[in-house]
């Protein structure tokens, strides 16, 4: 390749109607790595990204990018033609760059079947999973081996296995030598890459290496079991089943006498850079209010502040609701839709005082089990119980839910479907300065609700605030959330997390689906679909149990990639590391030159998930 060391851009000044989406940003794109650009909907990625490609003319600073023939594109929408197949898609793509005859056979093919799509070749697009879809599109963007490959997305809503096998190909276009840049919403995407730009309204948070980023974080991180009090409290966010505290400073924390220090990893630096612009911003700009006919509800770019836990109840009442009669319950449960079994003979249970998480593959049955539980459709077999009864419409009057569209009216505001919502469900709308869960929901609508702009007009991101908001407005006893939290910032998830944690601290319970692992530590239990049954429950510490990985080093990482690829191993990037689950040290060693480091460490999660439905029979999945 002829690339220069790097492609990028520089003090990058964009506006739209006034309104600034880029703001003095600059990144780097290394040839051979992987740079990851992290922020919720309406952070600026997506403009980042197509200044990059040449579909945007910036207002200010400088674009150094290989010509458009050699740039590979994935737009959020994925870029296939759904009227077409894999095939056509392929074949179009591939006509379009001027590539034929046998080497372009063989390159779909090879990245065709190494991407599990072989089987698909002659489905329209219109008829492929999301995660299926998104692999399409990646394959259509690296098909011509470009320089720089630009991906805005391509891991966000998409299941864990899919996902394994998009960063499978991310990875391969790495070490064959591309220039890569994702956006993406999720911290453990970016924990992947070599490089991380943060970005929040525009504006760069931090940048560099995930270490760098750690290491010229402010101040100190500290953990704790509780939130604290006071201006303590205002600087806290949930981690897994404590808090992290942030301290600006050495002063702040011996005037605020916290737990202490924790050694602080790349969600901890985002979250404290995250509070440190939002307390500057909150301390230039007055909050606006609902009265009158003022023009909006929060300044554009703010977050509520934190949430307070409200009415909690005593620890031994929480104690009790947990032995109580379950809120949902599914005994033996199974649905078929014609020949197709979607959920096969699945028992499940939700309590007061826990949050469930739902996790599994698209496909798995995750959506029918909790259609199922709600009485929108019925089970062929087996039995449903919500809040002790069959599903009925005075029971979902108990239930706050949030589908996956959401469940908005597009023409309404934040706040107006929140008003719409509390009328529904026959109580008064809350008021933001109420200690009720009720009031939390309107402090949230608040925060999603830029002035008089209907929902429909709002990032993705912000529409999840909104619609989270409007499940909690009726202070349900049982909150039942389908990737509730997808598109949203890590500041903004945290919290959204932090109300749903204070939900059931107050005796809800909580199901919630989700396909964001970090999100997992987040539940007291998981429940794991896949191809309709239950592979595992438990905690996330239960269900990873003893299971290791293979890790290696190598001084040359591209190298390494392709002999384990040729070994047949199943191996994903991780920085500049090698992960390999599923193969013990000898068999990796064999495999690689010497000079290369290998080790064993814990497996993540998300590695253990992947060997579970692998387990249940899923075939033709590609690491």
């Amino acid at each position: 390749m002829t690339a220069p060391a790097a492609w990028g851009a520089s003090a990058l000044r964009l506006t739209y109607d006034g309104v600034a989406a880029l703001d003095d940003v600059s990144v780097s794109v290394i040839a051979g790595q992987v740079t990851a650009v992290v922020g919720g909907d309406g952070a600026g990625k997506t403009s980042l990204l197509r200044c990059l490609a040449g579909a945007l003319r910036p207002d200010e600073g400088e674009v150094h990018s290989p010509g458009k023939r050699e740039i590979g594109y994935l737009p959020a929408s994925s870029g296939v033609y759904p009227d077409l197949t894999v095939a056509e898609n392929l074949a179009f793509r591939a006509a379009v760059y001027g590539l034929s005859g046998a080497g372009a056979a063989r390159r779909t093919a090879e990245l065709t079947d190494r991407a599990g799509l072989a089987d698909a070749r002659d489905r329209l697009a219109a008829q492929l999973s999301g995660g299926m879809r998104q692999k399409l599109g990646v394959i259509a963007a690296l098909l011509h081996r470009p320089e720089l490959l630009i991906l805005d997305e391509p891991t966000t809503g998409v299941d864990p296995v899919s996902r394994s096998g998009l960063w499978w190909l991310i990875a391969s276009a790495a070490a064959d030598g591309a220039a890569v840049i994702l956006a993406t919403t999720y911290l453990d995407d970016a924990q992947r890459a070599a490089s991380v730009l943060v970005l929040d309204a525009g504006r760069q948070l931090a940048s560099g290496t995930p270490e760098q980023i750690v290491s010229a974080m402010p101040g100190k991180v500290q953990a704790t079991t509780s939130r604290p009090d006071g201006a303590a409290g205002e600087r806290a966010w949930r981690r897994g089943a404590g808090w992290r505290v942030w301290y600006p400073s050495d002063a702040d924390v011996q005037g605020e006498a916290g737990p202490g220090a924790v050694e602080p990893d790349l969600q901890d630096a985002v979250m404290a850079a995250a509070l440190a612009r939002e307390q500057q911003e909150l301390a230039a700009a007055p909050v606006q209010t609902l009265g009158g006919g003022g023009a909006g509800l929060r300044p554009a770019g703010l977050r509520p502040a934190g949430l307070r836990p409200a009415g909690l109840r005593p620890a031994e009442l929480r104690t009790a609701e947990r032995t109580a009669p379950p809120l949902a319950e599914s005994i033996g449960v199974t649905c078929r839709f014609g020949s197709f079994t979607a959920v096969n003979d699945v028992s499940v249970q939700v309590r007061r005082g826990e949050i469930v998480g739902l996790l599994g593959a698209n496909g798995a049955g995750k959506t029918t089990l909790i259609r199922m539980l709600l009485g929108l459709i019925p089970a062929t077999a087996g039995e449903v119980r919500l809040l002790g009864e069959p599903p009925s419409r005075g029971t979902r009057r108990r239930i706050g839910y949030v589908p996956q569209g959401l469940g908005l009216y597009e023409d309404l505001t934040a706040a107006e479907n929140m008003q719409f919502a509390a009328a529904v469900f026959g109580v008064r709308a809350p008021s933001s300065d109420s200690g009720s869960h009720a009031g939390q929901a309107s402090s949230l609508a608040m925060g999603a609700d830029p002035g008089r702009i209907p929902v429909g007009r709002l990032p993705l991101g912000i529409q999840r605030r909104a619609a989270f908001a409007q499940a909690l407005a009726h202070q349900p006893d049982l909150l039942i959330l389908d990737e509730p939290t997808s598109g949203v910032d890590p500041l903004g998830r945290a919290r959204l997390w932090q109300a749903i944690a204070d939900a059931v601290q107050a005796g809800a319970g909580a199901l919630v689906s989700t396909h964001y692992m970090e999100e997992a530590g987040e539940c007291d239990r998981l429940i794991i679909m896949a191809d309709g049954v239950v592979v595992a429950s438990g905690t996330a510490a239960e269900i990873v149990g003893d299971a290791q990985v293979t890790v290696v080093e190598a001084e040359d990482w591209a190298a390494a990639f392709a002999r384990l690829e040729r070994a047949g191993l199943p191996v994903s990037l991780a920085g500049r590391l090698l992960r390999v689950p599923g193969a013990g040290l000898d068999e990796v060693r064999r495999a690689l030159p010497d000079g290369c480091r290998v080790c064993t460490e814990p497996a993540t999660l998300e590695e253990r998930f992947f060997d579970l439905v692998l387990a249940s029979g899923r075939a033709g999945v590609s690491p």
